[in-house]
């Protein structure tokens, strides 16, 4: 964004050392921060790969099923289908939220600790 201010230069920035970063990924503080990505992030991808997969099923194994027009010339495959894209936007957005409050700031502190800003 134009109204970020601009990263520091390489002479002002300090490079944590390799030990640093493992001494970092082996903290509790890390691990919690992991720990809050996957609990959010794995239930959430099995559940849409499965309910995706009920899709494809439904598609392949019960056209009659799928064919029901609901109105018009609308149907179930129709509508499972859109539901899809639906359920992607809101899955993108729960996750945004997700890591702005939870993950961000956690991450941010780490981060700065290891820059040598905390």
């Amino acid at each position: 964004m134009a109204t970020d201010a601009p990263p520091p230069s390489s002479a002002e920035r300090v490079l944590p050392s390799t030990e640093e970063f493992t001494a970092v990924q082996e903290s509790a503080e890390f691990r919690e921060l992991r720990r809050s990505h996957r609990s959010f992030a794995f239930p959430l991808t099995v559940a849409f790969i499965a309910w995706y997969l009920v899709y494809v099923l439904l598609s392949n194994y019960a056209g009659g099923f799928m064919g029901t027009k609901l109105f018009g010339n609308v149907n179930v495959a129709l509508v499972l289908g859109l539901a899809q894209f639906l359920t992607t936007f809101l899955i993108a957005w729960w996750y945004s939220r997700h890591a702005a409050a939870e993950l961000d700031p956690k991450a941010e502190a780490i981060k700065s600790r290891m820059e040598g800003g905390a």
